[in-house]
């Protein structure tokens, strides 16, 4: 589940260019003293550029790892929008003959997780899987690098520089917007749970390109639900959303249960929170509502968050495809509002109904940057399927509602549609 972060050049870089070959032995030698500057964790602050919708309920981007504020957009990450392509890399051991192909482990992948995002995205994202279709035999057998979940600094540093050097022969990193490195599975050095993204704190120059992370992948086949969608979220600036127990043996999952694959990839409602929709650039103006300061009441019509989008003609005619209602309560805190259905990437989901979660743009990562707020304390559901019953039934339904922070949220009624009709007062 949890894993650590990334950043790669926003955009395409050097899509279609020709393949570099001048200085080939002076960058790989270069690739050895660049893993002196590797750290796991670093945030690498990079430009900014004004979010494309402000809105007076968006909160302020703060320093903290993956923040949820949206009013500027770091673009040391790429834009999940329109195509972005994926090299996918197949890395095995002198140790270990492979029991799999590489076409076998892209199945356990994709089109999976391509679909997921086309989903999630309304149909903005493009991810496209370019395989290498051979395997690329690493120098040192899998039981060298000491690949585990809290993996050490200097082997892992040692298992990405010589990844990344056996590939450089053959592989023209420019070409690709995301680099997945797998593991041979059945390697007896490699463990399942050290999947994650990995930052680097200066950006390593290879055929000409920033290559500022990786995602390093070492699934069993078949491997965890929606894993590799929940890594490729951190490619695109979003947090981990569970809690990590300082004995690691407690409850992962109590900020927000089945809600969002970035709380859990074996999440019951894996589509992404409407405000990651929103800070991404799959949402925007037409489809967020801003509750006005001060006292009084609002009324909002919420289709599932899931459903696809009727932007484009609905827009021109003036009217809304409202998916997100968001109280501001100060300029790092909110609160979300949204409806979630069995409809899309949530087709698994527990409970329907409206779902109200509190978003804290100063949170870093795994530090409750998102907060679920549960509808129905007094009861939890579907034990067994739901990786946290007590939040599986936290989404309101018609005559329900809710009171916290001098507001209450009501469900008054559902439209033929679909839509939920929610009533907001603010004292």
């Amino acid at each position: 589940m949890g894993k650590l972060e990334p950043h790669i050049p926003e955009g395409p870089a050097g899509r279609g260019g020709t393949r570099r070959t001048a200085g080939r032995a002076h960058r790989i030698a270069a690739i050895s003293t660049a893993f002196l500057a590797f750290a796991g964790m670093s945030l690498i602050a990079g430009p900014v550029r004004t979010a494309l919708a402000a809105a007076p309920c968006a909160l302020a981007r703060t320093g903290a790892h993956h923040s949820l504020g949206m009013d500027t957009w770091n673009t040391s990450y790429p834009r999940p929008e329109s195509r972005l392509d994926a090299a996918l890399l197949f890395l095995s051991f002198p140790d270990s003959r492979p029991f799999s192909t590489p076409a076998e482990l892209v199945a356990d992948h994709f089109p999976a997780t391509s679909e997921f995002f086309s989903r999630a995205s309304y149909g903005a994202l493009d991810l496209r899987p370019r395989p290498h279709g051979e395997w690329i035999e690493m120098p040192a057998p899998s039981t060298s690098y000491g690949i585990e979940r809290d993996w050490g600094e200097e082997r892992r540093g040692a298992y990405l520089r010589d990844a990344i050097r056996a590939a450089d022969p053959r592989v023209d990193f420019s070409r690709y917007d995301i680099v997945y490195l797998i593991a041979d599975p059945d390697a007896p050095g490699v463990l399942p749970d050290a999947t994650k993204v990995v930052n680097f704190a200066e950006p390593l120059r290879v055929d000409g390109a920033d290559l500022r992370r990786v995602v390093t992948l070492f699934e069993q086949s078949p491997p965890d639900r929606n894993v590799l969608a929940h890594e490729t979220g951190h490619v695109f600036d979003l947090p981990d959303l569970y809690e990590r127990p300082r004995d690691g043996k407690g409850d992962w999952d109590s900020r927000v249960g089945d809600w969002d694959m970035m709380g859990s990839q074996f999440g019951l409602a894996p589509d992404p929170f409407g405000w990651h929709k929103w800070k991404l650039g799959w949402l925007d103006e037409r489809n967020v509502e801003c509750v006005p300061e001060g006292p009084g009441t609002t009324r909002y019509s919420l289709r599932p968050l899931g459903a696809a989008l009727d932007n484009r003609a609905g827009w021109a005619r003036g009217t809304r495809d409202t998916r997100l209602a968001v109280v501001r309560t100060s300029e790092t805190h909110a609160l979300a509002i949204e409806a979630r259905g069995r409809i899309g990437n949530d087709r698994d989901v527990c409970r329907d109904g409206v779902l109200l979660y509190r978003v804290r743009s100063d949170r870093a990562s795994t530090h409750g940057p998102v907060e679920v707020v549960d509808g129905h304390p007094a009861t939890t559901a579907c034990h067994g399927t739901s990786v946290h019953p007590p939040l599986a039934d936290a989404p309101l339904r018609v005559g329900e509602s809710h009171t916290l922070d001098g507001l209450r949220v009501e469900v008054t009624s559902r439209a033929s549609d679909g839509a939920w009709e929610i009533k907001v007062t603010r004292e």
